[in-house]
């Protein structure tokens, strides 16, 4: 228990110390130039490049989850892919004028981001959210999760390290060791903050929500993936099992359930098998919903980011070693049907509808259970049942024919490269966007007069009885100023 104690103790004061270090050189720092911040910029996404099979490899041994190879790419994404994205965005000085409406926009930093991260996405998470702060001349706090801190505290100290080599102030970019929950809170309430940025379980989002500061919060998804009969059917089938067996789903943006379109169910299966998808039988799921999922409903943490054949030897079944992705047919949504929910792991949900229209009511029941305003997928060529689950469903990235993994982050799709997806006000957050570094940035306007106010605003000039009052209360003409400026210094002098 005192251990316990002190390393709360230990969490508290270290959030302090870099909190307080961090707002003194981001103060320096807000007065850097464009080419000082695109320089240090650049050779923090460098370093971190240059890093990224090593950094995902400890990712992998620290927490247990996903593939090596895959967190190496996704390092190599949130380095470079981020950094290419936000390159040429102007975040010092004047970033825009309108002629016509007379207003000139200056960027401002916002200050401190304390950025907490995730166990699942914990190397790639925090070099994007260290570029995206420090380009909008921010300093950053990095607060990892328990289970990823030393592979999250090695990413930083790259970064942290090239970037002071290159001109950035010591202290801009720090990571957090000592991790307690009272630490990262701490860190969240300190008086140096000035926004939170969580990426990660609806608890640490909430408590993000809950300090009483700016927060951009980003928690669950449940993604489903519509297969309408119109689609390329072998592809689909081949990105839905690849999208899943990605890092073994860490992804919150990964496919959670398919919803087929009864005239091409049979053949998605087919073809979602030669890709390595395994059925379950009725046995085998029950098995797999104890496996992975508490009685109230929350996630085992040891089932997350594993291999189909560990999730099995988890659940006490066996499954051929060629598997890639379980599949467990389903009939319903909801609590009575807990693969249903996100599974952050190898498992997929697979419902039949009979239609676009059916399929559309699935998607929005599985939205609801979990995921509302976050991600969708549609594999179809009718542009109109594409444009209508555009219009209708509640979510804010719809990924047309492509990974759920890579098109939600802006992989293998035109929007913002990002690992913080935000659901918008359906979720909870404050953001519908993929977070990037003008969401990090405030803007200034400098607006010119372009009519004069209304006539019936202005003040009844005063009739001549009341214009000696006035005088009275008028403040002294050039004169008189100087008359008492005179009599004042007359007095100090004597």
């Amino acid at each position: 228990m005192p251990e316990a104690y002190d390393l709360d103790l230990q969490s508290i004061q270290e959030a302090r110390r870099l909190a307080t270090a961090c707002r003194e050189a981001q103060r320096q720092w807000a007065l850097a130039d464009q080419a000082t911040v695109d320089r240090v910029c650049q050779a923090m996404a460098e370093a971190a490049f240059a890093q990224a099979a090593r950094l995902g490899q400890l990712a992998h041994e620290e927490t247990g989850y996903g593939v090596p190879l895959h967190k190496r790419l996704k390092n190599e994404f949130a380095s470079r892919q981020v950094w290419e994205s936000i390159k040429d965005v102007k975040t010092v000085g004047v970033i825009g004028r309108d002629e016509r409406r007379k207003i000139i926009e200056i960027a401002w930093p916002v200050g401190v981001i304390a950025a907490l991260t995730p166990s699942t996405n914990p190397t790639s998470t925090a070099i994007y959210k260290v570029l995206i702060a420090v380009k909008a001349r921010n300093g950053i706090v990095v607060a990892p999760h328990p289970v990823a801190r030393g592979c999250t505290h090695e990413a930083v100290r790259i970064m942290a390290e090239a970037g002071e080599a290159a001109g950035m102030p010591p202290g801009l970019v720090s990571c957090m060791q000592a991790i307690t929950l009272d630490g990262t809170q701490a860190l969240m309430r300190h008086y140096a903050v000035s926004l939170i940025l969580a990426t990660g379980g609806t608890p640490m989002v909430k408590a993000a929500h809950s300090v009483g500061k700016p927060a951009i919060g980003v928690g669950p998804g449940n993604v489903p993936v519509y297969v309408d009969r119109s689609a390329d059917v072998p592809k689909a089938a081949a990105d839905i099992v690849n999208s899943k067996a990605f890092d073994c789903s860490v992804i919150c943006a990964t496919e959670q359930s398919v919803v087929a379109d009864k005239p091409i169910a049979a053949q998605l299966r087919a073809e979602m098998g030669k890709h390595g998808a395994y059925w379950v039988n009725a046995e085998q799921q029950a098995a797999l919903e104890r496996a992975l999922f508490s009685p109230d409903g929350s996630i085992n943490p040891r089932s997350v980011g594993k291999t189909p054949q560990k999730l099995a030897q988890l659940a006490g079944i066996t499954v051929p070693g060629w598997v890639r992705v379980l599949v467990a047919d389903l009939e319903g949504v909801g609590k009575d049907y807990p693969l249903s929910r996100e599974k952050l792991t190898t498992v997929l949900g697979f419902f039949v509808e009979d239609g676009w229209r059916a399929g559309c009511e699935r998607c929005i029941q599985l939205l609801k259970f979990g995921g509302d305003g976050h991600s969708l997928v549609i594999h179809a060529r009718d542009e109109e049942v594409i444009m209508a689950f555009g219009l209708e469903k509640p979510a804010f990235r719809i990924i047309v024919n492509s990974w759920g993994t890579m098109g939600a982050i802006g992989a293998s799709t035109g929007v913002a490269p990002a690992l913080t997806l935000a659901p918008g006000g359906l979720g909870g957050a404050i953001s519908s966007d993929n977070i990037t570094t003008t969401h990090l940035l405030n803007i200034k306007r400098v607006a010119y007069e372009l009519v004069s106010p209304p006539a019936a605003a202005r003040t009844p000039a005063p009739d001549v009885t009341g214009r000696a009052a006035l005088a009275a209360e008028l403040p002294p003409d050039d004169a008189a100023l100087e008359e008492i400026v005179r009599r004042v210094l007359a007095r100090l002098q004597g």
